[in-house]
């Protein structure tokens, strides 16, 4: 589909390798085999994430292996928090995306370009608000926590420096949302590996020639955050300049921003309500000293690298309905549903077989040689805990991606905070039977029972016809 006018070929060589091709780049979701375009639309998308939590387990793996396990667990002990902030602009990206997408499958290009305007510069000013207040409130947030004494420090000045570094964050998050409801998942992808390829690099520099430690750590993810904010943003700035608009937009609208909103704010409720939740999980593994907490650090953030490749399908399913939706076209939702399903359940499997056989040797992976062997077993148990039930929290992520798209935030919000209430409550009671495995037990049950009545909503939106996977 094209939507440029005054195409340039003689530019910048920057600009063009950035530019060029972007009418090929935008994608229209209403047209074409629903298993296909969503197939082509999410695959650049799946191996963003895959360089994405390339730059977040680099972060532990090269502080591990150079820094030692109290570096590795300082730099866990504060995952919760820094998921807090990632939870607003997660939840941020999600409302601009059904926005935009909508828009642009209404061939609206005026509204379009005001409200990612209007997202644009709301989103800067609450995402500077945020980085001032958090970085006061670090040490607060950390004997919050109950972090141990032996690597409170290290993790203060972690998460310092990651919250700093915010505003960035924000804004690539929000700017890759408006690349990806207008079909183009390629654009993102390339400033996503630039930017985890250097921030691998700047670990292994900062950590492991200059002996920078966890702040070394910290310092090359922002970075690498700036990097990829900063030029992710000025290419999407140029290429609003060449999209055909009848009239000229506003940049700023109260009304839209009411828009955004109204699916921007359950959706940051939702991913903060869950990294609240993740707080208190967090604070009961903290109690359990050190070496748990370096196991579990390894662990989840293999765990969330699976979590994250079901969710960006859901986020593809959200733009895949909102776009037609706003082309009338219901029909296909219910086939991009069966095929997303289809390949989330393709992709839990490598995950499970992954980390449910294999599951040491991915731990190992952020330890060093004199690893304690109580940190590995706890990454081994938490992994063969939840791998199995990847089945079913994929078909629940999936489900979701249709109610966003179809701005049925209200049952989204309910699927969801099932899920996070059962699991911080079933941790706390689990935990004084099994100790940590009792906390690890109760993301299975949560799980489970969201995904019962994420599908059993998803149906009624579809018209209450039962989902065949024929």
């Amino acid at each position: 589909m094209y939507i440029w006018e005054n195409y340039e070929i003689e530019m910048t060589y920057l600009e063009g390798i950035l530019v060029k091709g972007w009418d090929e780049m935008v994608r229209d979701l209403t047209t074409g085999k629903e298993s296909k375009i969503l197939i082509q639309y999410t695959l650049p998308m799946f191996i963003g994430v895959t360089f994405q939590q390339l730059y977040n387990i680099s972060d532990s793996i090269i502080a591990g292996k150079f820094a030692g396990e109290d570096a590795l667990a300082a730099v866990g002990a504060s995952y919760a928090i820094t998921m807090l902030f990632m939870a607003v602009a997660v939840g941020c990206q999600i409302g601009c995306t059904v926005v935009v997408s909508r828009l642009f499958g209404a061939k609206d290009f005026t509204k379009m370009k005001t409200a990612i305007f209007t997202i644009l510069i709301s989103g800067f000013l609450l995402s500077l608000f945020l980085s001032v207040v958090g970085v006061i409130l670090s040490p607060t947030f950390m004997r919050l926590l109950k972090t141990p004494d032996n690597i409170f420090e290290d993790s203060e000045l972690y998460l310092k420096i990651y919250i700093a570094g915010f505003v960035f964050l924000f804004l690539y998050n929000v700017v890759t949302g408006v690349f990806n409801s207008l079909g183009d998942s390629k654009t993102p992808l390339i400033f996503l590996i630039c930017s985890s390829l250097g921030n691998i690099f700047l670990n292994w520099l900062f950590v492991a020639v200059f002996h920078k430690g966890v702040a070394g750590v910290a310092v090359a993810t922002f970075i690498a955050q700036s990097l990829a904010g900063v030029s992710a943003l000025s290419v999407l700035l140029v290429r609003l300049k060449k999209i055909k608009a009848p009239e000229k937009p506003e940049l700023f609208s109260k009304r839209m921003l009411i828009e955004v909103a109204k699916i921007a704010i359950p959706s940051v409720l939702q991913q903060s309500f869950i990294s609240v939740g993740n707080l208190f999980i967090q604070k009961l593994v903290n109690n359990c000293g050190s070496s748990v907490i370096a196991g579990y650090s390894a662990a989840i953030k293999l765990n969330t690298f699976a979590i994250t490749g079901f969710t960006t399908l859901g986020n593809s399913i959200s733009s895949f309905t909102a776009q037609n939706l706003g082309a009338g076209k219901k029909e296909r939702i219910r086939k991009g549903l069966k095929a997303g399903i289809r390949f989330s359940l393709a992709v839990a499997l490598l995950f499970f077989l992954a980390f449910f056989f294999t599951g040491e040797v991915w731990v190992k992976l952020f330890m060093d040689a004199d690893a304690s062997g109580a940190a590995l077993q706890t990454g081994k148990v938490f992994l063969q805990i939840v791998a199995p039930f990847y089945f079913i929290i994929c078909i629940k992520l999936t489900c979701d991606g249709v109610l966003r798209g179809s701005a049925k935030m209200k049952e989204f919000m309910v699927a969801t905070f099932t899920d996070l209430i059962l699991r911080v409550v079933l941790a706390h009671i689990l935990c004084g039977y099994f100790n940590e495995t009792g906390i690890f037990m109760s993301w299975p049950i949560g799980w489970t029972i969201a995904m019962v009545i994420s599908a059993v909503y998803t149906k009624k939106c579809l018209g209450g016809k039962k989902i065949s996977m024929r």
